[in-house]
């Protein structure tokens, strides 16, 4: 087996980009209000204890979902927020896959009642602009192609947060301040702040990185990452889908590939590292 060496990123380098950190930062109740009333500029009181690393799965047989972040307020609008730093083309589509699975949760079975569901926003954070238009915030929600005044008011908003955003006249400066913070986790950007909530945020990332208890916590998750992805090596993949997903991933790449499509393309669609799609092309080329 060929060695594979991972370096540690230390627990103090780490930014809020890094998942990490993201979820440990956000199971503080009051640090993940203060993210969501950055931006969504309102008031926010969260009813239930906030969840990391949330699994929906509808079936066995099915991919299943983990939410970073999951969490509900007193008004019973459902939160799922998510840290994306590894560049993904398939957001839009992963959003609304996640988007289902999240709406299969909310009813009880027997339920007859569809205004039954809650609101739910679905915010996904990452350091590019998927859209290329330039905005730190895009926001959706279902309109009618002939009449945009008219909303679908299913109660379903998805927003994706841009770091390179480069419309500041448009969206509030605490918005930009905190997307920049979270991109650079810097000190002196939130000493620098205005705003009293960046502050609080960056005064509990700083707790966070002093904790010895945090610090053995983030060495046993990444000795853990890295043990998952050698264990997967010696069977010949890498990170992808759980469980017996990964034979669909497969699947679905070979059908790809027999299509035409490059190995860069089919490594995005199907969320597998390019080395494993180069690995499986060469293994079909060579059939």
């Amino acid at each position: 087996m060929t060695e594979r060496k991972t370096k540690m990123v230390p627990l103090g380098e780490l930014t809020l980009m890094d998942r990490f950190l993201f979820d440990a930062a956000m199971e503080n109740e009051e640090v993940h209000r203060a993210v969501l009333e950055i931006i969504l500029g309102r008031d926010i009181a969260l009813l239930t204890k906030n969840e990391t690393e949330k699994e929906l799965r509808t079936s066995p047989l099915l991919r299943s979902i983990r939410m970073d972040v999951f969490s509900m307020d007193e008004d019973r609008i459902i939160y799922n927020s998510e840290m994306q730093k590894q560049l993904k083309y398939d957001l839009p589509k992963r959003s609304r896959y996640y988007q289902s699975l999240l709406d299969s949760s909310l009813l009880e079975p027997g339920s007859i009642h569809f205004n039954l569901l809650n609101e739910t926003y679905i915010i996904v954070i990452t350091p590019y602009d998927i859209f290329g238009l330039g905005k730190y915030k895009y926001t959706f929600q279902a309109r009618c192609s002939e009449d945009l005044s008219c909303v679908l008011e299913d109660g379903a908003v998805r927003i994706f947060l841009n770091t390179k955003g480069k419309n500041r006249d448009e969206v509030s400066s605490e918005l930009v301040e905190f997307l920049e913070y979270a991109e650079q986790t810097d000190g002196k950007q939130a000493c620098e702040s205005e705003s009293e909530r960046i502050r609080k945020i960056h005064n509990y990332i700083c707790k966070i990185k002093s904790s010895e208890e945090m610090g053995v916590r983030y060495m046993q998750a990444w000795e853990e990452r890295v043990k998952d992805r050698e264990e997967g090596f010696e069977e010949g993949f890498e990170d992808g889908f759980e469980d017996g997903a990964r034979d669909k991933a497969c699947q679905t790449a070979h059908n790809l590939y027999d299509r035409g499509f490059s190995a860069e393309d089919t490594s995005g669609i199907v969320e597998e590292s390019l080395e494993t799609v180069r690995r499986w092309y060469q293994e079909w080329a060579g059939k």
